[in-house]
């Protein structure tokens, strides 16, 4: 873990440095790290390498621009005195102040196509680039080489790259996800061993079976009020999918009803189902409390999302990266935000961006604080001590009743906090916090560092879960994986009363929580916990390491943080965007809901449409008090424009104005087309078939059967197709069969398919190739063989059929030279005749030298075929030596020399060894070295008595297995 100097002063502090640019693309390290200690330490040793095909998905992220004017902006933003107070900006404003430029972020992807990596994925806000490309070409593009190692503390292997990435770009990237599965992602989520008494649960009053707590008990306990988080959204953080007959066993176990739209938005290759069953197994327990706790709180929310990223499967990548900035850049932007996950990235300050763009944006995160105790320093609690997020604790609850108030709440034994164990730097909204708590001489909270949790709910084993398609249960499951998305929920709640006192929605709470948990009203806005529940930091009063500030108490803090209610109304469509055709109708629903007492009836009325579109209301108004729907309906016209509008739907009542858009677009009439032909060229032999998919699709609202047909087929072709026809809507798919004659002519012939239905025609071509039947072909590979004298080469043989060939084929060489000897293994090709055979050539050392074709037939079916093999045959490698001069002349008591020149042939590559028998004979150099071409002096020392005359020295050269000799004349004088 590394320390942060990072600081909130009354909002978020910056730690993201800006991008440098070089004037040239030299190797540069990120901002990030990226390197597992363990793989530096040698606690987790190398045991392979990934293969280097194996394909890699990652994520490049880009950094902030223009940084310390976002670090400004920031403090500005949640500064109550500041004129910018609360005003947040859209994420086109976000991008064109403080996201990468449209250049910057071109390069990147420049730089990842020019090294053979595919953009698989873009962002609106220029953050981040989706790329998929095999290990060998990332690791030359990075600069690093991508090892398996074993895991330190777990039974598995974890690949991860073995420095820090390096890419040849001119701008600095903050990092890039994806380049190992060193952390296993856990959910803050317990299941009790329901045979320890330890964790004994104490659920007797809740509305569930056997007194367990249903989502609406946890919003009738924390505020029990009449908001129900209308016009509001709330997204998900989740690293699996999810099952949604879960969430509809629950409602329908409980006697609920759910009316909230729920997406499953799949950010990368994380299928959103989730099956227990299914291959992996799948658990969606977190995935589906996340929702009954959300939707509990929130029961009118205008969507709720569930971003889902690859991460809690066996051996995936954590895509924290994808999942945040998919959270960052949603269209519309969900102003609350949960987090139940826990994990170890490898730096801590890879989300910094994202959460920088949250506040920006005004969104706020929760996060557990994890269900192990206390926090140490090697808690797997990440991000939930985060400066940016709002961290949420446990706490044992109990209430006066089924669906009743608030009683009494303790801490909760397995609640996770304490200070930072990344050792975050103390935001300025803890800091006076932090003092006061220290004071109390209970709790030891760090005037350094970040201390959590923030907020708490509760976490105790007294829930009722539905999951992994099997009965549901009572009491069994715990964690504070409970009240994060509950506590996104009361904000839902908050956002929807500041919005209907005509303000913005509140963004990231916490400096705001800090501020009222010192104010005077503190007792009234929190439930202030002082009863331990166990082990662990001790709760007392105020604010501690345990449970917070406490839990929300009813719609006092919701007045705290978004002020008192006025009466008013808020007005929400769904869907937001409706797409109609030309000469068709399209709706949305029309959703007002009252606070403050608000109680008269609301008119409604459209602005904005086109020309040709005309909109009506069902009722044209909401009765008193104002809560109610309305069914807004677009007509368009046949000769409206086609475009996007946006219409504004306004609700007038009790003095009071609020208003919505609705998104029209308007398409052209309705039509369908033939997307593809898939394959769209088909090759059949004569007397064989063939077929091919036809694809249809519908656009505009088309909605008819489209009948099947083809032309342009030569005689002897019968094209059918199953079904004949594509039923209505018109979308979906036919194959085409093409059935050719054995009497066909050979060749290529577009043939025309078209499609009639519903007034429309539309067509594509597929090219049908008819080839010859009952053949095969025959290939040599290589084509080229190069063999020394002596030794033997070899190449395939692959011979394939086409159309209803089927026999054995008999294979030979003809054209070998003498001292060639030509071998097949097998000697013929089994039937059918598609297969593979080895062809020996055996070179005797008297070839001779010189290139030949050998050709190799096969035989077979009545039918034979040849091809070629170059057969080059190369002298065996050798050398020679040579003495100059041949002849030397040498006094008694003198010495003479002569120049040994050796040649090396043939590619002969080694060093060569001189000798002489005579022991007065030495040589300079010896040996020659490799490759064998060089000269060496002999010497020859006659003594002073040696006998006159001549006789002849032999000068033997030996190296590469080879001996050669060459003769020098030594005449010996007075």
């Amino acid at each position: 873990m590394i320390p942060r100097l990072c600081i909130f002063l009354l909002t978020i502090a910056a730690i993201v440095s800006g991008a440098t640019i070089d004037s040239q693309a030299q190797p540069k390290t990120l901002l990030t790290r990226h390197v597992r200690e363990v793989t530096v330490n040698g606690q987790a040793p190398l045991v392979g390498h990934l293969p280097a095909q194996q394909s890699m998905r990652l994520v490049l992220v880009l950094p902030h621009r223009n940084q310390a004017e976002l670090d400004s902006f920031l403090k500005e933003l949640y500064d109550p005195h500041s004129a910018s107070y609360r005003k947040f900006l859209t994420v086109d404003e976000f991008t064109a102040r403080f996201g990468p430029t449209q250049e910057d972020y071109d390069a990147v992807i420049r730089f990842a196509e020019a090294n053979g990596l595919t953009v698989v994925g873009t962002s609106r806000n220029r953050m981040n680039l989706d790329v998929t490309g095999p290990v060998a070409n990332i690791e030359a593009a990075l600069h690093v080489t991508m090892g398996v190692y074993q895991h330190p503390t777990e039974n598995r292997t974890f690949f991860a790259p073995d420095q820090e990435p390096t890419p040849d770009l001119a701008l600095q990237l903050w990092h890039i996800t994806g380049l190992d599965n060193y952390s296993t992602p856990k959910p803050a989520l317990r299941r009790r061993d329901a045979a320890a008494l330890t964790v004994k649960s104490d659920a007797t009053t809740g509305s569930g079976a056997d007194g367990s707590y249903l989502g609406s008990d946890m919003r009738a306990a924390y505020y029990g009020g009449t908001l129900t988080g209308s016009g509001q959204s709330l997204g998900l953080f989740e690293l699996i999918g999810t099952d949604l007959t879960d969430l509809t066993t629950y409602y329908s176990n409980v006697g609920q009803t759910n009316n909230v739209p729920i997406t499953l938005l799949s950010v990368d290759t994380q299928s959103t189902s989730c099956v227990f069953t299914g291959t992996p197994p799948c658990d969606d327990t977190g995935q589906t409390l996340d929702m009954t706790q959300a939707l509990g709180m929130a029961p009118g929310l205008s969507s709720l999302v569930l971003y889902i990223g690859t991460g809690g499967l066996s051996g995936q990548t954590v895509d924290d990266s994808g999942i945040f900035n998919a959270m960052a850049t949603a269209d519309p932007l969900n102003p609350q935000l949960a987090c139940s996950w826990a994990w170890s990235p490898t730096d801590n300050t890879t989300d910094d961006p994202y959460f920088e763009e949250f506040a920006a944006q005004g969104q706020n995160l929760f996060v557990g604080t994890g269900d192990d105790g206390e926090w140490t320093t090697t808690s797997q609690i990440w991000p939930a001590d985060s400066v940016y997020v709002t961290s949420v604790g446990g706490t044992v609850l109990n209430t006066t009743g089924a669906g009743g108030a608030w009683s009494s709440e303790t801490s909760w034994v397995d609640g996770g906090g304490g200070v930072s164990p990344n050792q975050f730097a103390i935001p300025s909204w803890q800091l006076t916090t932090a003092e006061g708590c220290v004071a109390l001489g209970v709790d030891p909270c760090s005037k350094t560092f970040r201390n959590g949790p923030d907020v708490s709910a509760n976490s105790d084993f007294s829930f009722y879960v539905c999951a992994d398609q099997e009965a549901c249960t009572a009491n069994l499951y715990g964690g504070t994986s409970f009240p994060t998305p509950m506590w996104a929920g009361y904000l839902a709640l908050a956002n929807q009363q500041t919005v209907a006192n005509g303000k913005p929605v509140l963004g990231f709470i916490n400096p705001a929580l800090y501020t009222i948990g010192l104010g005077s009203n503190y007792d009234l806005d929190f439930h202030d916990i002082v009863t331990s529940g166990g082990s662990g930091y001790a709760p007392t009063v105020g604010y501690d390491l345990t449970t917070g500030w406490g839990s929300p108490n009813g719609s006092a803090l919701l007045d705290a943080l978004a002020g008192t209610s006025v009466p008013s109304f808020t007005i929400s469509a769904s869907p937001t965007s409706v797409s109609v055709a030309q000469g068709k109708s399209g709706t949305s629903t029309i959703t007002t809901a009252v606070v403050g007492g608000f109680d008269s009836a609301i008119a409604l009325s459209a602005a904005g449409q086109p020309t040709g579109v005309t909109v009506t209301f069902n009722p044209t108004s909401i009765t008193a008090p104002g809560s109610g729907t309305s069914t807004l309906t677009l007509a368009v016209g046949a000769t409206a424009a086609t475009g996007s509008y946006p219409i504004t739907v306004t609700g007038k009542g009790g003095g009071v104005t609020k208003s919505t858009t609705v998104t029209l677009t308007v398409t052209a009439p309705p039509t369908f087309r033939i997307i593809s032909a898939s394959p769209t060229s088909v090759s059949v032999a004569q007397g064989q078939s063939g077929a091919s998919t036809i694809t249809t699709a519908v656009a505009g609202g088309f909605d008819s059967a489209i009948a099947l047909s083809a032309t342009g087929q030569p005689t002897g072709v019968t094209v059918t197709f199953k079904p004949t026809s594509i039923a209505a809507p018109g979308s979906g798919t036919s194959t085409m069969t093409l059935a050719v004659a054995s009497t066909t002519a050979t060749g290529s012939y577009p043939i025309t398919v078209t499609g009639k239905g519903g007034g429309v025609t539309k067509s594509t071509t597929v090219t049908l190739t008819v080839s010859s039947s009952a053949s095969f072909t025959i290939k040599a590979a290589p084509t080229s063989v190069s063999v020394v004298q002596g030794k033997s080469g070899a190449s395939t043989i692959t011979t394939a059929i086409a159309g209803s060939f089927h026999s054995a084929i008999a294979l030979s060489a003809t054209g070998q030279p003498t001292g060639v000897t030509v071998t097949f293994k097998p000697k013929s090709i089994a039937a059918p005749g598609s297969g593979t055979s080895t062809m020996t050539l055996a070179v005797a050392a008297t070839t001779v030298k010189g290139t030949y074709k050998v050709k190799v037939t096969g035989t077979g079916g009545g039918k034979t075929k040849s091809a070629t093999v170059t057969l080059v045959v190369k002298a065996a490698p050798n050398f020679t030596i040579t003495a100059s001069p041949k002849a030397i002349t040498v006094a008694q008591g003198s010495s003479g020399t002569s120049i040994i020149t050796a040649r090396a042939l043939d590619g002969f590559d080694s060093p060569i060894t001189l000798s002489e028998a005579s022991k007065s004979v030495s040589f300079s150099p010896n040996p020659i070295p490799a490759p064998g071409s060089g000269k060496s002096t002999i010497t020859v020392t006659v003594g002073p008595k040696a006998a006159l005359g001549t006789e002849t020295l032999t000068i033997i050269g030996k190296g590469g297995g080879k001996t050669n000799r060459t003769e020098c004349a030594l005449t010996v004088v007075q």
